[in-house]
């Protein structure tokens, strides 16, 4: 018997699979738990919709991620911080303080897609990466200024 599962089964297959089961199992199983549905024409036909529905979406925002890293490749961001009167700085730049600086240059980018590989705690120009999907990445040169 075919059927169109629901959810997550383990040792069947994931949620939208259409897999061949034995009708014992479908029955007594998978149909009393409401994990899945005899695959009827429309049903496979709503699934394969779904699929290229998914994928388009999922093209969508690898492209609109893959222009904004384009744009935001090479970008220097300035991000100002207190410093005392010998030079020395007070605390460190954090990856919220350059998503700030981020944003007021105009890109939103989540903090937590910022990864610097050292704390950046004196002042001068550092490297830093924006992790903005899976694949697309930019890298970017923070500037650490003192603040006036």
């Amino acid at each position: 018997m075919k059927v169109i599962l629901k959810a997550d089964v383990k040792g069947s297959g994931k949620k939208g699979e259409i897999i061949e089961v034995s009708d014992g199992f479908a029955k007594n199983f998978l149909f009393k738990r409401g994990l899945a549905e005899i695959a009827t024409a429309s049903g496979i036909n709503e699934i394969e919709q779904r699929r290229k529905a998914d994928a388009f979406h999922r093209a969508e925002t690898v492209k609109a991620c893959k222009e904004l890293a384009q744009r935001l490749d090479g970008t220097t961001v300035n991000v100002p911080i207190r410093v005392g009167k010998n030079g020395k700085v007070f605390g460190s730049v954090t990856t919220e303080n350059i998503a700030s600086a981020l944003a007021e240059l105009g890109f939103e980018v989540d903090k937590k897609r910022i990864i610097a590989k050292i704390a950046f705690r004196t002042l001068g120009l550092f490297d830093a990466e924006v992790r903005l999907m899976e694949g697309v990445t930019a890298k970017i040169k923070v500037n650490v200024v003192p603040l006036e």
